[in-house]
């Protein structure tokens, strides 16, 4: 177990050792830091004492340590366009996207197993088949057109709930969240229902794939020979062993739906990462883009690591081995 994760580990430093390498990348390569923090009406003596002060005329060796060295610390300079340290900015938005993330994960997880359940064991229902059509919907059309769709039915025609924000918030010490407020949870259906609608199809078709896969395998045509109730059969012996490439899905979408809910907050104006790096790229704020590739491959990191063990759990060869 302990060697397990010691590689395990291993390879997420390494991951993230060229992450930061990239974004040293692009923090240094991507115009002159110096000319974005003091503008172009500073004189070249100014310039040059900024310079030798960040410690950007020493080699490039060394300027990757100390941007390691600050990366390790949470410092990654001051947003260019904010102001602020960025480390500030992007504390201030992580809670937004946290919980939509979280609450389109339990969506797509908490609907997208069982129906893909129910669509493996039930293969020839009529509910299994029309589910089949719906998932096909739900992959194929764009995150974007189903929000706005859905902004036209519940906001613009039914005034049921708000079109874009986050709603009424509350400061639960560092953390601001809207679930605590009946407006915070108005605001959180449709973009939760637009973030997660993909990623449960997408789960549904997996499930019922590989639940398929595995009821046409000699060791279920033995336990139905011996007498095992079916339900047994379905839920102890079947999907069990449906779980580990599902687990590799779910670990790389749940990394996705942080990493890229971009669109859905684009659309509704989720005050979040996504909208953040947006704005970031539109106005070349490059601190602020370094860092949130760092956050992003440290949330891929960290999730890889927990699929990881969940394999460990699930599967008993693992163990052995």
């Amino acid at each position: 177990m302990l060697r397990f994760l010691a590689q395990r580990l291993a390879n997420g430093l390494a991951v993230m050792l060229v992450v930061s390498m990239v974004s040293f990348a692009i923090f240094n390569f991507i115009g002159d830091p110096v000319n974005n923090l003091v503008g172009e009406t500073a004189t070249q003596a100014e310039k040059e004492a900024l310079r030798a002060r960040l410690g950007l005329d020493a080699p490039l060796p060394v300027q990757y340590l100390l941007f390691l060295g600050r990366a390790l610390q949470g410092e990654f300079g001051v947003s260019y366009r904010n102001l602020e340290p960025v480390s500030r900015v992007i504390a201030s938005r992580i809670p937004a996207t946290l919980e939509l993330s979280l609450c389109a994960a339990l969506l797509a997880l908490g609907l997208g197993l069982p129906l893909g359940i129910y669509a493996g064991i039930r293969r020839k229902a009529w509910g299994a088949r029309a589910l089949q059509v719906v998932s096909l919907i739900g992959i194929s059309v764009p995150s974007f057109l189903i929000g706005i769709a859905l902004i036209l039915l519940f906001s613009v025609e039914l005034h049921w709930l708000p079109s874009f924000g986050r709603g009424e918030v509350v400061s639960v010490g560092f953390w601001t969240t809207g679930l605590l407020t009946a407006s915070g949870w108005k605001s959180l259906v449709m973009p939760t229902i637009t973030l997660s609608l993909f990623q449960l199809t997408l789960f549904m078709r997996l499930t019922r794939a590989e639940m398929l896969e595995v009821m046409r395998s000699d060791y279920i045509k033995f336990a139905r020979a011996r007498g095992i109730r079916e339900r047994s059969i379905h839920f102890h012996h079947a999907l069990k062993n449906t779980l580990i490439p599902i687990i590799t899905v779910v670990g790389l979408q749940l990394g996705s739906m942080i990493a890229f809910a971009i669109i859905t907050e684009t659309v509704f104006q989720w005050p979040g990462l996504g909208m953040l790096i947006i704005q970031a790229i539109t106005f070349s704020d490059v601190p602020l883009i370094a860092a949130y590739l760092m956050l992003i491959a440290l949330m891929f990191v960290l999730i890889n690591m927990v699929a990881d063990l969940l394999y460990f759990l699930v599967d008993p060869r693992l163990r052995v081995s």
